[in-house]
């Protein structure tokens, strides 16, 4: 590799660095946030709430590396051009498709990323954050149960603490059960604690009293009770059995899949287009560097504008990725529409990488050219502008 081709390897990969972590951190952001209730209503901590979210991370990144790509490599071009480097590389002798060569080089590690986390990283979290929560809810008597607030564990349950004293204590405990029709129980209870054994785990109340509203009779019966054994199974054993669903499943078990899984039986589409985007998204790299590459990286005069390039490359990678989810869909369907995905994605990087050794500049017609210029000076006039003279 070398100088030039160096200096540009790191100028992109630094650019896609940075645009990688600066969008990732974002929309981390605005997915992290609609998960605060796991603090508020489920009483984890700072550290439990930043773990479990940072596990999609890998998702994320697996989606923007693509893009990240394409910005990183647009704005090298840019730096290029502005600095009138490609011309003086171009006089040199250097050709546009020895110019695209240290951009595959970039290309080829972010697809080799793209294709770690597609294969195993990105289920691999999926997986983890599925148990963990698992787990919380699970864990639904120590962490749910929070002193002083009404837990909610069912639409016509309610329970409530006083506080958590030492030992594992509960004092001053309070059910609101509605859930048979039939009746309505309130137990008022001076303490209690939790006990878990073979047959579930029960909230065992001592010194308290239990109310039970029956349908059709206008009084109450109270009894008052020295021990009373509340079953909590239902909840304490929710999510001990994690079931995998598609997008948590390796690559290799979407290749060759358990053919007696009940899943893989009522969802073969779904599995079919899971491993078939997994198979794809290392190329998208690709055929989003030679789109970016073909219309930004033949060498220009200051005369010959660059903004319908650059509006073109955006508008050629959001069309080729919006085709390629429509495949993706159509798949679950249709065999076929797989096919037609692979036949998108190397039929785009066959017809970029013909354009970047002919070194065809691709512009606007003439006739396209004067009618973005005259709807540009209605605009202006429409503004209270005068439009720039030529």
């Amino acid at each position: 590799m070398g100088s030039i081709d160096k200096y540009i390897f790191r100028t992109t990969l630094a650019s896609f660095v940075v645009v990688l972590v600066s969008l990732t951190g974002v929309i981390w952001i605005t997915q992290a946030l609609r998960g605060i209730d796991l603090m508020t209503s489920q009483g984890q901590t700072i550290l439990t709430f930043l773990g479990i979210t940072s596990l999609a991370i890998p998702v994320l990144v697996l989606i923007i590396s693509p893009i990240a790509l394409m910005i990183a490599i647009s704005h090298t071009l840019h730096k290029l051009a502005t600095d009138s480097e490609i011309i003086v590389m171009n006089a040199a002798g250097l050709s546009p498709f020895r110019l695209f060569r240290p951009f595959i080089y970039a290309t080829v590690i972010v697809a080799l990323l793209v294709a770690f986390i597609a294969a195993y990283l990105a289920p691999d979290g999926m997986r983890r954050l599925k148990r963990w929560d698992a787990e919380i809810t699970a864990d639904v008597l120590a962490n749910v149960l929070q002193p002083g607030r009404f837990a909610q564990l069912d639409p016509n349950l309610t329970i409530r603490i006083r506080e958590r004293q030492p030992g594992g204590q509960l004092a001053g405990i309070f059910i609101d059960d509605r859930r048979n029709p039939e009746e309505r129980l309130s137990i008022i209870a001076d303490h209690g604690t939790v006990m878990k054994n073979d047959q579930g785990s029960f909230l065992i109340l001592e010194d308290g009293h239990l109310e039970r509203f029956e349908t059709g009779k206008r009084e109450p019966a109270m009894v008052a009770f020295d021990r009373y054994a509340f079953d909590m199974s239902k909840f304490s054993n929710r999510g001990h059995d994690v079931i995998y669903g598609i997008r948590e499943r390796y690559l290799w078990e979407l290749i060759a899949p358990d053919q007696k899984d009940p899943l893989v039986q009522q969802m073969r589409g779904q599995f079919r287009a899971e491993l078939h985007d997994r198979f794809t998204a290392p190329i998208y790299p690709f055929a989003f560097a030679a789109l970016t590459f073909a219309f930004l990286g033949t060498p220009r005069t200051t005369r010959q504008s660059r903004n319908f390039s650059m509006g073109a490359a955006i508008a050629a990678v959001f069309g080729l990725r919006m085709a390629g989810f429509a495949l993706s869909v159509m798949t679950v369907k249709s065999p076929m529409a797989a096919l037609l995905q692979y036949l998108l994605l190397f039929g785009a990087i066959g017809i970029c990488l013909r354009v970047i050794v002919a070194g065809i500049v691709l512009e606007p017609s003439a006739a396209l050219t004067e009618a973005i210029n005259r709807s540009n000076e209605r605009l202006l006039r429409l503004l209270g502008k005068k439009p720039a003279l030529a």
